[in-house]
């Protein structure tokens, strides 16, 4: 009898304890979730988020992507993608919908959008680029909860904003390298209709190459043989180059005038 009493003794006392653990660690969750930011507070962080990502999507798309491309119409959607996908990415990362949705959401713009356009590598590579810094800019934390057992409040935190400029800067720095004319050769090409198809053998490649030096003004660096048309005595032939310095080539491949976009 007197051991019953004591087993039922620890018991009660051990629910009671568990009781009280379970009652303050539901104090301190209400005590963290009551504290939020500041409508200055919030302003100032997407203030932050979307200027710094504005102006480092403008350093890429202007100083790198443009000044080779010159092309506006890539220009404009680099620019507005990137500040759209920002604040999507910041709005609904506040929900219950999360980063997912949103970023499904965005696959879907795309899939309707670019689907029916081929987009060439440089371009598609920029695109990338844009979204991963507005998906960094616009989720990496800025304000940090402190004082959580005293007063928790928010409080901007300059070294995450620090890493979040630094992230950007790398990938400035980056794309800087590899844009670099004393570092990287730009070979491009271009889709030329040959009508001289009697050179398209390989044992009169060098003669070819010459006569495509000659009749298109380049310094020929390769060559691939396409579609051969024999009853019109043609064939595709594209032609591979180096770009001197500072220029660009944006229609290398297209050959019809419906196809440009100016």
């Amino acid at each position: 009898m007197i051991i019953d009493h004591l087993f039922r003794f620890v018991q009660d006392t051990d629910l009671a304890a568990f009781g009280d653990l379970e009652e303050e660690a539901l104090m301190d969750v209400q005590t963290i979730t009551d504290a939020m930011m500041t409508t200055a507070q919030k302003v100032s962080e997407l203030g932050i988020r979307f200027i710094l990502n504005l102006v480092v999507c403008w350093i890429l798309v202007h100083f790198f992507y443009y000044r080779k491309s010159k092309r506006r119409d890539y220009y404009f959607t680099f620019m507005v993608f990137s500040s759209a996908m920002l604040i999507l990415l910041y709005i609904m990362g506040n929900v219950e919908v999360g980063v997912g949705l949103t970023l499904g959401l965005f696959a879907i713009f795309g899939v309707i959008r670019y689907r029916t356009e081929t987009v060439p590598i440089r371009e598609m590579t920029y695109l990338f680029v844009i979204i991963a810094l507005a998906a960094a800019n616009g989720l990496a934390p800025v304000y940090h909860l402190v004082d959580v057992s005293t007063a928790p409040h928010y409080t901007l935190s300059w070294g995450s904003v620090g890493v979040m400029a630094l992230v950007n800067l790398l990938i400035i720095v980056l794309i800087w390298i590899l844009e670099s004319e004393s570092l990287v050769r730009h070979t491009t090409t271009k889709l030329v209709l040959y009508d001289r198809i009697e050179l398209i053998v390989p044992e009169k490649r060098a003669e070819l190459i010459a006569d495509l030096e000659k009749r298109i003004g380049v310094k020929v660096e390769n060559v691939e043989i396409g579609h051969v048309d024999f009853l019109k005595d043609s064939a595709f032939i594209k032609v591979y180059y180096n770009l001197p310095k500072g220029e660009s080539n944006s229609v290398n491949t297209l050959t019809r005038a419906k196809d440009y976009v100016a």
